[in-house]
Parts: C-alpha cells; structure tokens; sequence
C-alpha cells in the first residue's frame, strides 16, 4: 500500500506540473521565461523530441548557446538549435543530429532567447493536455480521482463520529 501512496504522489506532482507549464507558458509575461515543446529530433540526443525548453531572452548570444528563434504563434512554432558561427552580427545555427548548418541566417530580434533548461518527454504531457481529450485525461480525470478521495476519507470520519457517538450513548 506504500508503493501506491508514493505513485500516487508522484503522480499528483507531475499533474501539478503539466498545469502550471500549461499556464506559464500562456501568460504574455514581455522578456520573462517561454516554454516551448520540442516537435523534432533535430537537437537529439542533447535535447530529445518531446522535451520542454524553458527559453529565456539574454543580452548576448555565443557560439555554443542552445537557441530558439523563429515566430511562434498557433500555426508556427519555432526552432531550437545550437549556435555555431555569429557572423556580421548574424547567427547561423544547425541541429547536433544536422549534417549542415541551418540555411537561413538568423538575426538577433528572431531569436526568442537562450534555452536554460529541457525536461524530456514532458512536452508530450503538456501537448496532450491542449487537446480537449488530453485535459481530460490528464487533469480532469486525476482532480476527479482526488475529490472522491478525499470524500471517502472524510465520509469514513464522519462513520468513525457517528460510531463513537452512538458507542458513548
């Protein structure tokens, strides 16, 4: 039963934690953190397809700095990839599983920021949680387990009540 009792914690943690990604990463917060989820296995195996990327605007980019540019909007997200060469105050980045550097050349107002941090595979969490049939899975159906579990708890309080009262009678 303690097996069960640390799973379900875990659980709840990383439910937790899909819900707050969730809403982070839809707050307009201007030069604050981004999170975006990682669509293709172009930076693998230093960042998996699946992964999350917290990526936050720095004053200063360097050959080697993980990057996301591109725009990102509902139809468009944008690319992360490593810098390799700054160039005329251009960037040119390639993927680490890339056989070439990227063909565009990348400016520094397109870039979205420096990746500082990739969870894997929670992405695919966050990703199905977009889809009405994802939240149900993973948020509704979780909160419903929790709130009838805290109603059996407390129903079996009020019997244990109701027990002592009728034993004190």
């Amino acid at each position: 039963m303690k097996v069960f009792k640390i799973i379900y914690y875990v659980f709840l943690v990383a439910i937790a934690l899909v819900a707050v990604l969730l809403i982070w990463s839809a707050l307009p917060i201007k030069n604050g953190p981004k999170v975006f989820i990682v669509q293709s296995g172009s930076m693998e195996p230093a960042i998996r397809t699946g992964s999350i990327v917290v990526v936050k605007s720095v004053g200063e980019y360097k050959v080697g700095d993980v990057i996301t540019f591109g725009p990102y909007n509902k139809t468009k997200t944008p690319t992360t990839h490593r810098l390799v060469e700054i160039k005329d105050g251009n960037y040119i980045t390639k993927g680490d599983a890339n056989n070439a550097p990227d063909q565009r050349v990348i400016r520094k107002s397109d870039i979205v920021g420096k990746v500082l941090l990739d969870v894997p595979y929670v992405g695919y969490a966050v990703a199905a949680a977009k889809t009405p049939a994802g939240f149900t899975a993973i948020i509704i159906i979780p909160a419903a387990i929790i709130v009838y579990d805290e109603v059996r708890k407390i129903w079996g309080e009020v019997k244990n009540l109701r027990k002592k009262k009728d034993d004190t009678a």
